[in-house]
């Protein structure tokens, strides 16, 4: 193993020696340090789902096992974000190759739900909530993709942990209780929802026992009969059941006939890291424009949160979504100038519309090269260098997606089609069989022998939050768990001058801003549901040394695998 310093290692070594910054015990700005090992590490939004993924991987497991088992645990105890009702979206780096890999496990609106047929009963507009915003749900065949390419364990080993918790039940979360109780009026309005999430008639507070034995259940059937169970199976019965009890359109075909993608992952460079998303139907390439439209600016010599520094970063994040939102859809229905939305030479050209003093409240959308005209993630390193960037969500967060669960399946069907368009030639217009534009993303970035897998969630938080954590490190020198720390900025909305700001960041910061254009909308100083919340986990491939961690802004932790050659004492 190599001699270099371990500080040096894990401190990202390249933005280190560009940026070098002096860590005192008793002054520093982060939150908590990285968690470090040789061995393996889980980082997620819950400490007993990262719990559950590291004891997979004391057993044998890999990243990718660990990951499935994690994500299996973040349906039971966060069922408002996430769960097998919902879709996933996954960034693999194995490490015996080096290579990344991309799964697209976003479910399809079933073959009858048409922009025609809601328009047929007056609809205007995509539902938000109910059954017409239902699309098949992804997660299952993704977690099934996963396991069979990459993995080491069954559905019976990586199951079996929230299997056991669905059964015994588990404390609620404080952050957990808080969505819940904000859902709790939508969940009461169905009669199998509420008997599934609500207790006695309200949501749990934090700190109670809460059981799930129809989730049990439905995590056994996949246990027993793999993925099947799910899309022809007994559990593909009861969503049947339950469309139907709504007047919904799902069919037993649209379940029987999806199957997730293996996709291409698409990169870009930043000042010499190497920074990969998925391609559409997600926004990620959002991601890979903003920090190409950012590296035409001297971010560093503007100083970390300057006025300088976020006025740049705001406007770049309004030319990137302009352009995103315009042409972004199923690349099976329409298409996506990739290349020419991640090219430099386009950024270029929208970078030269930021005005230096002025902010900008109607940002129209380009023309890149080649245009025809909510949620959880996790991360995980392994002992091997394995890596799993993986996200995955049921969308709304108030109202647990659609606002219907299951009748005895134990969990929430996912509103996904919400984000469909019904304007007659947009390439987000709803079809049948068609997937929708979605918001979550899974993140890699790599330069030299560290790579890092990253995520943050939130809606349309989530490209412009990648942008800022890739900024923190390379331009700021942050370690990863600093990067997840420093105070950030989302703009939610795609018009306007309108952006969410941190109390964190100076108030004579706020007003130049202000002063500029910007509607500043005051948050709390770590705020959860406008910022999202991120996990990430690091490894050097020659020190073979990892590191985790985990945003305050949530519940969650970075925890580390133990010894399995350390006898400790019972």
């Amino acid at each position: 193993m190599s001699s270099r310093p371990l500080a040096l290692t894990l401190a990202v070594a390249s933005a280190v020696l560009l940026h070098p910054q002096l860590v005192h015990a008793q002054d520093r700005s982060q939150s908590r340090s990285m968690v470090m090992s040789p061995l393996g590490i889980v980082a997620s939004e819950s400490v007993l789902a990262s719990q559950v993924g590291v004891s997979i991987l004391e057993r044998g497991g890999n990243a990718i096992d660990a990951a499935v088992a994690t994500n299996a645990m973040m349906g039971l105890v966060a069922p408002m974000n996430d769960g097998i009702g919902g879709d996933l979206f996954a960034i693999v780096y194995e490490a015996k190759t080096g290579k990344l890999y991309g799964l697209n496990a976003s479910g399809w609106a079933p073959k009858a739900l048409t922009a025609d047929y809601l328009r047929g009963k007056g609809m205007t507009s995509m539902a938000q909530k109910g059954i017409d915003a239902v699309t098949v749900p992804g997660t299952v065949d993704g977690w099934d993709k996963l396991l069979k390419r990459f993995g080491r364990k069954r559905f019976t080993d990586v199951l079996a942990p929230a299997i056991a918790y669905a059964v015994e039940g588990f404390a609620v979360g404080e952050v957990v209780s808080a969505y819940w109780r904000d859902s709790q009026k939508v969940l009461s309005e169905d009669e199998p929802t509420a008997r599934t999430f609500l207790v006695n008639g309200r949501a749990p507070a934090a700190g109670d026992l809460f059981k799930n034995p129809d989730l049990a259940w439905a995590y056994t059937q996949v246990a027993k009969r793999g993925r099947d169970a799910f899309y022809t199976g007994d559990i593909a019965k009861k969503i049947l059941a339950t469309s139907a009890s709504h007047g919904g359109t799902m069919a037993a075909g649209d379940l029987a006939d999806f199957s997730a993608e293996w996709v291409e992952p698409v990169s870009t460079t930043y000042r010499g890291w190497t920074v990969t998303e998925l391609p559409p139907n997600g926004q990620g390439i959002a991601a890979l424009e903003m920090l190409n439209i950012m590296e035409q600016f001297p971010l560093a010599e503007y100083g970390h949160n300057s006025v300088r520094s976020l006025h740049t970063m705001i406007e770049a994040k309004k030319l990137a979504y302009a352009d995103m939102i315009h042409v972004n859809a199923d690349p099976h229905f329409a298409k996506i100038p990739v290349e020419g939305l991640r090219s430099k030479d386009f950024a270029k050209t929208r970078a030269a519309l930021i005005d230096a003093g002025t902010a900008n409240c109607n940002v129209e959308s380009g023309m890149p090269p080649g245009t025809d005209n909510g949620t959880t993630y996790l991360s995980v390193v392994d002992r091997d260098g394995n890596m799993v960037s993986l996200i995955q969500s049921n969308y709304a967060t108030v109202g647990f997606g659609s606002g219907l669960a299951v009748g005895g399946g134990g969990f929430a069907l996912q509103n996904r089609g919400g984000l469909f368009s019904l304007e007659p030639g947009h390439p987000n217009v709803l079809a049948g069989r068609k997937r929708p534009v979605h918001t979550i993303i899974p993140a890699f970035m790599q330069k030299g022998d560290v790579r890092v897998a990253f995520g943050i969630m939130g809606g349309w938080n989530q490209s412009q939050a990648h942008a800022q954590f890739v900024s923190n490190v390379v331009d700021f020198g942050m370690n990863i768990q600093g990067a997840l720390d420093a105070a950030r900025f989302s703009k939610e909305t795609f018009p306007g001058c309108d952006v969410n700001v941190e109390a964190r960041i100076p108030e004579a910061v706020r007003n130049a801003l202000t002063q500029m254009g910007h509607q500043i909308v005051l948050r709390g100083d770590y705020s959860s549901t406008r910022m999202g919340s991120g996990q990430a986990v690091m490894r050097d491939v020659t020190t073979r040394m990892n590191a985790g961690a985990s945003d305050p802004r949530k519940d969650g932790a970075a925890v580390m695998e133990l010894s399995r050659t350390v006898k400790l004492p019972r």
